[in-house]
Parts: structure tokens; sequence; C-alpha cells
């Protein structure tokens, strides 16, 4: 029977929604357990919030102040050593998980499977190729340990509810000396997070400055949304690249994405494939983004969105 060992992600004493998904994603597995590690420097919080999770087992609280920052150099050799006995291990496919997930697979002597999207077997899953305009199966070896990224995307989160025990471990890994935390630069909002907003409003190069981009917030305040941006506005300067959505940004499934003087290239579409309604305002009815938008308006941004957020 498969056995599957978690890794969760977590900043400021909160848990990332994205760990409930791995939780989903491992149950499709049918495992013997479902064991969530919490490594931090006092993961007695982070531990109890995983604990609520249904379908967990068990939570292995990994106290180290070495673990206070989220260093996959210094996270992979405590997880390897953890993922002895355990079939299965799985994080996020967000920025933690895609850094530190290959440290693990590396330590381990294994490949990695990225991205899973969908279960087919206890070693066969499909992940997405070429942008997402294509899925393939893999099979992986079963003699082996294997480390995967869970597609955060294509998975819903589990429910709460749970009370699953909480037990203190202690891990005697060599952690390197060679890296260490300087500091971290994060943008603030009160806005929700980008990757677990339920509603998304992104802007493009269409917006055409960073003061315009006062009009695409404006908007997302009034519905209650995240702000995202194409790569287009990030590389213009537009807005910090921690907002940038698609292929080399974040991977969003929100159940409503408004893409605003956003043309649609394919590595945009490839985040935002997975989104319950998208909608799209560009001024250029040709734009690639109508093919996909399940609602499309043309015309001036700087004329539509005044209106829409008049009458919101």
């Amino acid at each position: 029977m498969s056995k599957v060992l978690i890794v969760a992600e977590h900043l400021d004493g909160q848990l990332n929604a994205a760990t409930a998904k791995c939780v989903s994603a491992a149950k499709a597995l049918n495992p013997e357990a479902i064991d969530v590690v919490v490594l931090a420097a006092d993961p007695a919080a982070v531990a109890a919030q995983a604990a609520q999770i249904e379908g967990v087992s068990k939570v292995l609280a990994v106290a180290n102040p070495a673990n206070e920052h989220a260093i996959a150099q210094v996270l992979a050799p405590q997880i390897a050593q953890l993922a002895s006995g355990y079939t299965h291990v799985f994080g996020p496919s967000t920025t933690f998980g895609k850094d530190l997930m290959p440290c693990v697979a590396a330590l381990l002597g294994v490949a990695q499977v990225s991205d899973l999207m969908a279960v087919e077997g206890p070693y066969t899953f499909k992940r997405p190729i070429y942008a997402g305009n294509a899925i393939i199966t893999v099979e992986a070896p079963a003699d082996q340990a294997l480390v995967a990224t869970v597609r955060t995307a294509s998975w819903p989160q589990a429910a709460t509810g749970n009370n699953a025990a909480v037990e203190a471990m202690g891990v005697d890994a060599a952690l390197p000396t060679s890296t260490r935390f300087v500091n971290l630069e994060a943008g603030k909002s009160d806005r929700p997070d980008l990757q677990s907003a339920r509603r998304v409003v992104s802007g493009g190069r269409g917006v055409g400055s960073a003061e315009n981009f006062k009009i695409v917030y404006d908007l997302a305040d009034k519905l209650g949304a995240g702000v995202g941006a194409s790569r287009a506005a990030v590389d213009a300067g537009y807005v910090p690249n921690d907002m940038q959505v698609g292929q080399t940004g974040k991977i969003i499934a929100p159940e409503l994405y408004v893409a605003i003087g956003i043309s649609g290239a394919i590595q945009h579409l490839t985040g935002i494939k997975d989104a319950g309604t998208i909608v799209a305002i560009n001024k250029d009815p040709d734009a690639p983004i109508f093919e996909i938008a399940d609602i499309g308006l043309v015309g001036d941004l700087f004329q539509i969105l005044p209106e829409l957020e008049s009458l919101l």
C-alpha cells in the first residue's frame, strides 16, 4: 500500500491552502496513510492547522531554529531523511515547492514528476507539457520513492474538520552552511492572495503604465479580488514580478478571472486554463484571449472599466 508524506507550505504561522490541495491529490492514490510534515522554528500553530485537514493521518512537527525561513537547501536534507518508509513525497507546485522538491528528489537519487494533475494509478499520472497544450501520461518506477509536485490549480482544497495526531520529530541531518537567509522582499497587500483568491483581476501591456494600473486595482477592490498581471506588464515595470500569472509565473484557478488589456500569449493562457469563468476586455477583436474567454468585451478599457466599476 502507498504511504504519502506531504511537505506543508506555510508563512508567518499560517498554512498555505496549497497543502490541502496536495492532500486531495494524495487521497486519489487510496493510500494507507497521508502524513504532513511541518518544518519551522516553532511548528505548533501550523501543525495544528494541518491536523484539521480531512484525510491526514498524522502531522510530523519538526522544530529547528534553522527552519525559521523556508530555504530549500536547509529543508531538503531533513525531508529526505524523513522520507524513509514513505512511497510518495508530495509538495505543491508553487514557488516554494518548485524550489524545494527537486532538491529532495536529488538527495533521494530519484527523478521528480512535476505538475501532477491527475492520478491514474499508484505510479501513473497525468501532467501538462508544451505550455499545457498537451497532457501526457507518466509512469514512474514502482521500486523507489516517488517525489512529485502537485499542480494545485487541478485539485480542490481538502475539507477541514479532522483532528489528526501531531507528533514532534527530531531530525539529525547535516544542514549546509553555504546557504543562508538574508531578507525577504515581498509586497504587502490587503487583497486576497493571488494563488488562493476566488476572483482575480489581471492587467496587461494594454494598461499602459504603472500609474494606469490603479484602474485595475480599483476594479479588483470592488470585486474583492486578487490582482495579477501578464509577463508583458511585469517586464514593462508596471507591477512587481510576484504578480505575474502564466507559465513562468503563477498557475491559478479562480472562479472568476478578468483579463484587462491582455492579448493572451500561450504562456499566459497556461496559467489560467483551469479558471471557472474567464472575462476578457481588449480593444483588439482578434486578440487570442478571446478564443478561450467565456465572456469577451471589445473596447477601450479606460472607458469600460469606470463604467463597470460604477455599476458594481
